[in-house]
């Protein structure tokens, strides 16, 4: 599964970890995440990810 990255802190989102502080589990992919979600790190939405290389 592809990893996402923050363009603006860095914080990668690894879907097989999800992000289980803001209730995205494990194994969820980046494209499944509600469109309301934010990093976790610096608070910027999800339009400001972008995949990793």
């Amino acid at each position: 599964m592809q990893k996402y990255v923050c363009k603006v802190c860095g914080y990668v989102y690894d879907p097989e970890e999800g992000d289980p502080d803001s209730g995205i589990e494990a194994g969820t992919p980046f494209e499944q995440i509600p469109d309301d979600w934010c990093c976790p790190v610096c608070g910027v939405s999800k339009e400001d990810f972008e995949p990793e290389n």
